[in-house]
């Protein structure tokens, strides 16, 4: 990991960069490929797949008694596991459900906002060598007790075009009856497009690579929504001198071994914290199985050494990370000083393990730096609210004058006229 100790205000911004993708590679690749699907639709889904995942699928949608057989391949302890963080993930979007007010603006005017549920979403779910089968409970629950009419799964089978049953489970136990096995960029575009099997959907959730990221951004221009702006993962630890020092290299290897673009910092205003840390990374990352992916994320990784917490905090508003973890004596006391962040872990007994899984919280955040304005994916992200308004006669009335002086100095004759014509009449109706 890169060491900084005490850097001026005037370094933090090339201190604080990011691992830079090749954009304009990237994007010449996906466009390509959502013209052949556009153009070709299965055929070309299935061609892709050969090329990018090594395997010819004779049917791009998984079978009801392959997602029945997947009940049988998951043991008994994660099932257990997976029920729990169900509930807990339930518990937690249920209580975003908000019934707004009717607002009287004016007496006889009176306006109000309706919620309604996106009718159809596509959720991608990568596979490899992390098949990540909480982001389907993640996703697919919020979309559930949201209302959703169509929601359908998107993830990479392996080398015989198999998805892994913790996948097909998941799915099972959140409510998806749809499921496709493929992966990459090209899921994105079909999900965009729609193909002769893959229907096309209103908006498009969930992680992926550097590839379904472009995608995902390519996706937008087909006039197909996405939640939130995302990319590599990353996490940035504040911590003092009561923090354990194996704790927060835990903490940092557990987003560095997502994968070698993921991005790891500690901030800490103790040196000898600070020093603990780094070596306490070393040691173990000799054990970790994902060591050599976690190995290539730390190359990048940072730890700054800072002059006193309010430094560390305008440190971590400048980079706006993913997750934030306070592992401090005071961390509510910090959290009021925090404006950019996609999901907080508070105290030395939270780790940001327990919002990837369990806790209930989403682990769908924003990444980059969009933590300055965007939120993690809610129960809000599946639903459109439409503004309603309903005036009576008196009501209009009240608000006629200002509406037609204001028409009239825009130049809008026709906005005057449509509440002159009313309030011309004799009858209330």
């Amino acid at each position: 990991m890169k060491k900084y100790f005490y850097p001026e205000k005037e370094k933090w911004e090339d201190m604080l960069q990011r691992p830079v993708l090749d954009r304009e590679k990237l994007t010449g690749l996906v466009r390509d490929i959502f013209n052949r699907i556009r153009l070709e639709g299965d055929k070309a889904l299935r061609e892709y797949t050969v090329r990018y995942d090594g395997y010819m699928p004779e049917c791009l949608e998984i079978s009801r008694a392959d997602m029945e057989e997947a009940v049988a391949g998951v043991s008994v302890p994660l099932k257990n596991a997976m029920d729990m963080a169900t509930d807990n993930i339930r518990k937690f979007h249920e209580a975003q459900k908000v019934v707004e007010p009717e607002v009287e603006t004016t007496p006889g005017v009176t306006c109000w906002r309706e919620r309604r549920p996106i009718d159809s979403v596509g959720l991608y779910i990568p596979g490899g060598t992390a098949p990540l089968f909480s982001s389907v409970l993640m996703l697919a629950i919020p979309a559930a007790i949201a209302g959703c009419r169509e929601v359908i799964l998107c993830s990479p089978g392996d080398e015989n075009g198999k998805i892994v049953p913790e996948i097909l489970y998941a799915a099972g136990l959140a409510g998806v009856k749809r499921v496709f096995r493929i992966g990459g960029a090209q899921a994105i575009a079909a999900m965009a497009l729609g193909t002769e099997t893959v229907p096309r959907v209103d908006k498009i959730f969930g992680p992926g690579n550097q590839y379904v990221t472009a995608a995902k951004q390519w996706a937008q221009q087909t006039g197909t929504a996405i939640d939130i702006p995302a990319g590599p993962s990353e996490v940035l630890v504040i911590a003092d001198d009561s923090a354990r020092a194996d704790w927060v290299a835990a903490d940092l290897l557990s987003q560095a071994e997502h994968g070698p673009d993921s991005q790891v910092v500690l901030v800490t205003w103790s040196e000898k914290l600070a020093a603990r840390v780094e070596k306490e990374v070393e040691q173990q990352l000799k054990v970790l199985p994902r060591r050599e992916i976690a190995g290539r994320s730390l190359q990048h990784g940072k730890i700054i050494l800072c002059r006193d917490d309010r430094e560390a905090v305008e440190i971590s508003n400048r980079y706006a990370p993913e997750h934030l973890i306070l592992s401090v004596v005071h961390p509510e006391e910090m959290l009021r000083g925090i404006r950019h962040a996609g999901s907080v872990f508070l105290g030395h007994y939270t780790p940001e393990s327990a919002g990837d899984y369990a806790s209930g919280t989403n682990h769908t955040l924003p990444t980059n730096g969009y933590a300055r304005t965007f939120g993690g994916v809610s129960l809000d992200s599946y639903i459109k609210k439409m503004t309603v308004q309903k005036i009576t006669p008196e009501g209009l009335q009240h608000i006629g004058d200002a509406i037609e002086v204001m028409a009239a100095a825009e130049g809008l004759e026709g906005h005057r006229k449509a509440v002159e014509v009313r309030r011309r009449r004799k009858d209330k109706r």
